[in-house]
């Protein structure tokens, strides 16, 4: 019970921080095995483990597993298997891996990531930053204003002030490695605002103004939409990564 809370409680730590990081729970076991049904284990991207669902011949495939986990984001049950037969059921799905201890044994374990929702950053206190906010939480998006100070760790910025210290929170999300970054501007205006931060090609390429995708639209919400779904493409088709 007090290793179950444990993990909560640096599950939780690990949450507020925006941290991914793998949890594992070991749900079958057939000796010789050193883990037992419901030992527990938090992963983080780095490869290290904390906690225990196998001793060292299980955790180079238990570390694999998780970081593919990571990647794709998905569940996966990973069976640790002995060469040769073991009266475990059938698992359709399930990653199977050789046990490559000779005392053999084998484990079940279940990895679920979790990783931290894009967080997006958005400047402005205007018609478009307002729905550009409430588009991107009812996407299960982290979605919020704040100075530029804010910018480091975002997954996209979108600076939709119409006004204000516009370059410098540009160049603040540029600096601080942020891969997409939008600019509500018309494009001589934006062009103008870019052409003072004598960016390099590479960094012009990350600055979309104007921004969004060309789907005309119009009204505030319908701008939002075009730009949240040029977010959207940024993060599922180009691969964009969150800052973390």
């Amino acid at each position: 019970m007090q290793t179950a809370m444990r993990m909560d409680e640096r599950a939780k730590q690990l949450r507020r921080a925006r941290t991914p990081f793998v949890h594992a729970t070991v749900v079958r076991a057939a000796p010789p095995t050193s883990a037992h049904p419901g030992d527990e284990a938090i992963l983080l991207s780095d490869g290290t483990i904390e906690g225990f669902v196998g001793g060292h011949c299980a955790q180079n495939s238990v570390r694999k597993a998780a970081m593919g986990a990571l990647q794709t984001n998905e569940s996966v049950l990973l069976r640790v298997l002995p060469d040769g037969d073991v009266h475990f059921p059938e698992a359709p799905g399930a990653c199977v891996v050789v046990n490559p201890c000779l005392s053999g044994g084998a484990l079940e374990i279940f990895l679920v990531p979790e990783v931290p929702a894009p967080l997006v950053r958005v400047f402005g206190a205007t018609p478009i930053a307002d729905s550009l906010v409430e588009l991107c939480a009812a996407m299960g998006y982290d979605a919020g204003g704040g100075d530029v100070d804010d910018v480091a760790g975002a997954t996209a910025v979108v600076i939709a002030s119409l006004g204000g210290p516009e370059a410098e929170t540009v160049r603040a999300a540029l600096d601080a490695g942020v891969g997409y970054i939008g600019l509500v501007a018309s494009r001589v205006r934006g062009e103008s605002i870019l052409g003072g931060l004598e960016l390099t090609d590479a960094e012009r390429a990350r600055v979309h103004t104007p921004v969004g995708l060309p789907i005309g639209a119009k009204t505030p919400a319908e701008i939002a939409v075009s730009i949240v779904a040029e977010v959207v493409r940024s993060i599922r088709v180009d691969g964009l990564k969150a800052a973390l």
